[in-house]
C-alpha cells in the first residue's frame, strides 16, 4: 500500500529538483503551434512500398530492432522532436536545420553550422533510407551502434546542439503538447531519454524514398533483378547510364551501392586520399589500422539533391564524383577491394567514355524522388518559425544573385541582425515549394529540379515579410 505513495513522492521530488536546476535559466521560445492531423496520425508504419521492396536483399538489410518498430504515433512524436529548436541549448537549431527535407534530409553546406556558429567536423549526410543500412551503425565513422544511440548524440554535442539530456527532458515536460504526444506513442506521459531516442529513430526509419523515376520504371518492367534490361520509362541516355551502373565491366557501381536501397553493407574506403592520417574514419573509433580511412557508404537515392558529396563535402557536383571514380581513385593503404585490380592490387579506375560518364550522371538523377521531398509526413509540423525569436526585417535590405540563376544562387542579408528568419520559395501561383530557417547572413542555395520560370522568395520576420522575384533560366 505504501509503494505507490513512495513512487509519487520520489517523482515529485525529482521534478522539484529539475525546476530548481533548470527553471531559472530556461526561457521558452519554441513554437507551440502544431499542425498535426486531427483525427488520425499519418501512416508511417505501413508505407505503400513497391513489391520489389519485399525482396530478400532489401528486407534483409532492415536494421529496425524488434523492440522499436515504427508506429504512426511514435513517428509523429519523432517528427515533432526532429523539427523542434528546443533540442538545442539556445533554441536556435533543430535536427532539421542540418537535415532538410527539400535536400533529402541532407545539408547543402559543406560543414553544417551548430547552435553557436561553429561548424561540424564532417558533412551532414542524407537520412533517407537509414532503415536499410545493414549493419545498423551510423555517422560517417560508424561510432554509434544503433540509430537509437545516434539520435541523442547531436543533441549533446558541444558544437551541434549543446544541450544536456536532463535539460531536454525538463523542457519537454514543461511544454504543453509533449506529455500527450508521449502518451499517444507509449501509453503514458513519462518523458525519458530512451523514449526520445526511440521516437526520433522511428521517424528517421520511416524516411523511405520509393516514388522516383527508377521506382516507376521498376514497377513497369517485368519481374526480375534490377540490372536486367532497359526500363520503359527511361530515356536512351538513362538506360545507358543504368547499364554502366550495373555492368561489372563498366561502372560496376552496384558492387558497393547494392539492393534497391543503393547502399553498401559496411564502411569502405573509396580512394579519396593517399594519406591515412587526413581523417581516420572508422579506424579512429575502433583503433584497428586496417579500418583507418573507412567511411559509411550512404544511399544513392536522391543523390541529385544531396550535394556537396563525400564525408568532407569536397565534390560540388555529381560530375565531379563520377570523374573521381573514372580517373582519380587514389592508392590508399586501406582502399576497398572493390576498387582494386585484384585483391590487393592498384586502384581500379573506370576509364569510361565521356558519353558513358554523362549517361551515368543521368541515371543517378532518376533516383530523385520529388514526392518524398514534398511529402507532408516528413515536413515541418510547426505552424511557422517561433515569432519570439524573429526580428523585423527591412523591406529592402537583402539581395538575391545571380538573378536570373541557372543552378546555384545566393541570398545575402545586408542588414543582418543576428536573429533567425524564415525564407520561403514560392511559385507564381503562391504555392510554397521549399523553406529554410535563416541562421546566417549569407545562404548558398540550389535550384535543383525546378523548371525554368518566375518564382518568388519571401523573407519573413516578426513584423512582416518582404518578397523578391527570382528567375530560373
Amino acid at each position: 500500500m505504501t509503494m505507490p505513495r513512495m513512487v509519487t513522492l520520489t517523482a515529485a521530488f525529482a521534478l522539484l529538483l529539475a525546476l530548481t536546476a533548470f527553471g531559472p535559466d530556461f526561457d521558452p521560445v519554441g513554437n507551440d503551434c502544431l499542425t498535426l492531423p486531427e483525427e488520425a496520425p499519418f501512416n508511417y508504419a505501413n508505407l505503400p512500398l513497391p513489391l520489389f521492396f519485399n525482396a530478400p536483399p532489401i528486407q534483409g538489410a532492415d536494421n529496425t530492432p524488434a523492440d522499436n518498430p515504427v508506429t504512426d504515433e511514435g513517428a509523429t512524436l519523432g517528427r515533432v522532436l526532429f523539427y523542434d529548436t528546443r533540442l538545442s541549448v539556445n533554441q536556435t537549431v533543430a535536427c532539421a536545420s542540418c537535415h532538410k527535407q527539400e535536400l533529402a534530409f541532407s545539408d547543402d553546406a559543406t560543414l553544417s553550422e551548430g547552435f553557436d556558429g561553429e561548424h561540424t567536423a564532417r558533412h551532414s549526410m542524407g537520412l533517407s533510407m537509414a532503415k536499410y543500412y545493414p549493419n545498423g551503425h551510423f555517422f560517417w565513422d560508424e561510432r554509434s551502434g544503433t540509430l537509437e544511440e545516434q539520435a541523442l548524440l547531436p543533441i549533446q554535442d558541444p558544437v551541434e546542439m549543446g544541450l544536456t539530456l536532463d535539460e531536454l527532458i525538463y523542457r519537454l515536460e514543461t511544454t504543453e503538447f509533449y506529455p500527450s504526444l508521449f502518451e499517444s506513442a507509449y501509453g503514458d506521459a513519462a518523458i525519458t531519454e530512451d523514449r526520445i531516442a526511440r521516437a526520433l529513430a522511428q521517424f528517421i526509419r520511416s524516411m523511405v524514398s520509393y516514388q522516383s523515376k527508377w521506382d516507376q520504371g521498376r514497377q513497369q518492367a517485368p519481374p526480375g533483378p534490377p540490372n536486367q534490361g532497359p526500363l520503359p520509362n527511361f530515356t536512351d541516355q538513362e538506360n545507358l547510364g543504368k547499364a554502366v551502373f550495373f555492368d561489372p565491366e563498366l561502372g560496376n557501381c552496384a558492387v558497393c551501392h547494392g539492393t534497391d536501397a543503393f547502399i553498401a553493407s559496411e564502411a569502405r574506403n573509396n580512394g579519396l586520399d593517399t594519406d591515412p592520417s587526413i581523417d581516420p574514419g572508422l579506424g579512429g573509433v575502433t583503433g584497428i589500422p586496417q579500418e583507418i580511412g573507412l567511411f559509411k557508404v550512404p544511399s544513392l537515392r536522391n543523390i541529385g539533391l544531396t550535394a556537396p558529396y563525400m564525408h568532407d563535402g569536397r565534390f560540388e557536383t555529381l560530375e565531379e564524383v563520377v570523374d573521381h571514380y573514372n580517373s582519380n581513385v587514389q592508392p590508399h593503404p586501406n582502399l576497398s577491394h572493390q576498387l582494386r585490380i585484384g585483391p590487393s592490387g592498384p586502384p581500379r579506375r573506370l576509364d569510361l567514355t565521356e558519353e558513358e560518364q554523362e549517361a551515368l550522371v543521368a541515371f543517378l538523377h532518376t533516383l530523385t524522388d520529388e514526392a518524398f521531398i514534398a511529402d507532408e509526413r516528413w515536413s515541418d509540423p510547426f505552424c511557422g518559425t517561433p515569432s519570439s525569436t524573429l526580428q523585423p526585417l527591412p523591406q529592402q535590405g537583402w539581395t538575391v544573385f545571380p538573378n536570373p540563376a541557372s543552378s546555384a544562387f545566393t541570398v545575402r542579408l545586408d542588414n543582418w541582425s543576428g536573429h533567425p528568419a524564415q525564407l520561403r520559395l514560392m511559385n507564381s501561383n503562391g504555392q510554397q515549394l521549399r523553406s529554410w530557417t535563416v541562421f546566417q547572413p549569407v545562404l548558398q542555395l540550389h535550384r535543383q529540379q525546378l523548371a525554368p520560370g518566375l518564382y518568388y522568395l519571401v523573407l519573413q520576420g516578426q513584423n512582416g515579410a518582404s518578397t523578391q522575384p527570382i528567375v530560373f533560366e
